[in-house]
């Protein structure tokens, strides 16, 4: 056995032990403290991956359980809207019951059964117009409205709602549009002649901003350094600096007023004017759909509430995004379609799992309208025994019409919406438990693990302490 004084191989083996002890104590004082077994990724990288994909469907679960409940009361709202009018219909029919009761009834009783009808049918219609879910019509035959593109070398997409022009869209159709003001980008084009050595010319040193970023030459670098420092920063300016030959030319990226440039050359070094600005134009364009007016045309402006030029809406919020190749004045073409059919719900966390529900038309010219050649339930009157007999037979089609509805909705409500929540329910149970058995610690093991690494931490103090003081044993071989 030896003894030495300057490596104290027992307090190393101490120390070293020790640390460990204390790294893994730290780690269990974070899993306690957190509630978690994986904190970072080095706790342990394939649950991190495995939960993070879990949480994303757990995230993606939560939002379709919200869609659905969503779903459920526009669906509660249309319905609800369709029992009042079953309960006009019904007033109705015995408004014309009792008008063709001529016998007993005189000609100014008669009269009020109509006058009484006209006002049923203008309710009908006030609930058709009127019922809304937020600010989306159910009833108007606008809940349905799918907008697409035809032309996709031109239009990068459309989106047309159930409002147009001040009137309602609930019909299929197409969509054509004529752009009358094509969008440009601002430019500004140096008025210093730089033809002489061109791209090699050396810039004298100067001071330039572009859109608010400042760039400074010393004075030996040449225009084609200058231009590529310009053009790098081009993301952040949203300027594209170019030499034509003569001048420098400067474009913004973007089209649209929205996309300026402010230029300032302190030196006068590529434009003497100094500081100079421009904007671009945005593109303007009549477009034509059809809505409850007929075919119904409005102006659709480019660069509203900050939008690109070429990203084109009206009043309404509907809009059209030209491409590059589109962005060209000429004549009225059909670009897109309007589909007028099925309300669609995202119900699944997934692309992919959508359900649609069908709300049809309710305005009383397209009820009870296949029963009396030319008669529907917006141009009935009981003012004669044939004219009460043919309502009788428009407002029992209205009857069974809206029962039909009522009842598709019930059936999409009960047996697609709220199975649907329930399996949902389940399901983000379930993930999440999975989800917590990777991530989450537990807390049982994690306690007797911090119990067992405290008094070990504890008894690696003590026994570094003791380690520490073995080598002045040394000091009596010395005496």
């Amino acid at each position: 056995m030896s003894f030495r004084i300057n490596n104290n191989i027992e307090a190393m083996n101490a120390l070293r032990n020790l640390g460990r002890v204390s790294f893994e104590f730290g780690k269990t004082v974070t899993r306690l403290s957190t509630g978690l077994r994986i904190v970072t990724g080095a706790d342990d990288p394939a649950g991190l991956i495995i939960s993070e994909n879990f949480r994303a469907q757990i995230a993606g679960l939560d939002q379709a359980i919200q869609n659905n409940q969503d779903a459920i009361n526009y669906a509660k709202t249309a319905e609800g809207a369709l029992d009042e009018v079953s309960r006009l219909l019904k007033d109705a029919r015995k408004l014309a019951v009792a008008a063709n009761n001529t016998g007993t009834l005189d000609a100014a009783a008669i009269q009020a059964n109509q006058n009484q009808l006209r006002s049923i049918i203008e309710s009908i219609d006030r609930i058709a117009v009127q019922t809304q879910f937020g600010k989306k019509k159910l009833l108007d035959g606008s809940a349905g409205i799918v907008s697409h593109v035809i032309d996709a070398t031109n239009y990068a997409a459309i989106n047309i709602g159930g409002t147009f022009g001040g009137f309602t869209v609930n019909a299929s159709g197409t969509v054509t549009v004529q752009v009358t003001t094509a969008a440009t980008r601002a430019t500004i084009t140096g008025s210093v002649d730089l033809s002489a050595s061109g791209l090699n010319t050396i810039i004298g040193a100067g001071t330039f901003v572009v859109n608010g970023y400042t760039f400074q030459t010393d004075g030996t670098e040449s225009l084609q350094s200058l231009l590529n420092r310009f053009n790098n920063s081009s993301g952040q300016t949203g300027v594209t600096f170019n030499f034509n030959g003569t001048n420098v030319v400067m474009k913004s990226n973007d089209y649209g007023s929205n996309a300026t440039i402010s230029f300032t050359d302190t030196a006068g070094r590529l434009n003497a004017a100094g500081n100079a600005t421009a904007a671009g134009v945005d593109a303007i364009a009549t477009v034509t759909v059809t809505t409850t007016n007929g075919a119904t045309s409005a102006t659709f402006t480019g660069g509203r509430n900050g939008d690109s030029g070429l990203r084109l809406t009206d009043t309404y919020g509907n809009s059209i995004l030209l491409t590059e190749a589109g962005n060209v004045a000429g004549a009225a073409a059909a670009v897109g379609r309007i589909e007028a059919g099925s309300a669609q719900f995202q119900i699944g966390a997934n692309a992919g799992q959508t359900v649609s529900l069908s709300l049809t038309n309710l305005l009383s010219s397209n009820l009870g309208d296949d029963v009396v050649s030319g008669e529907n339930l917006s141009t009935i009157k009981v003012t004669s025994t044939q004219d009460a007999n043919n309502a009788l037979l428009v407002i029992e089609r209205a009857i069974e019409q809206v029962a039909e509805l009522r009842g598709n909705i019930g059936n999409f409500q009960r047996n697609v919406l709220e199975s649907n929540l329930r399996s949902l329910g389940v399901a983000r149970e379930n993930l999440t438990a999975t989800e917590s058995s990777i991530r989450d610690a537990d807390v049982a093991s994690e306690v007797t693990t911090f119990t067992k690494l405290q008094i070990l931490q504890q008894t690696g103090l003590a026994v570094l302490a003791q380690a520490n003081t073995a080598p002045q044993a040394v000091l009596s071989l010395l005496r």
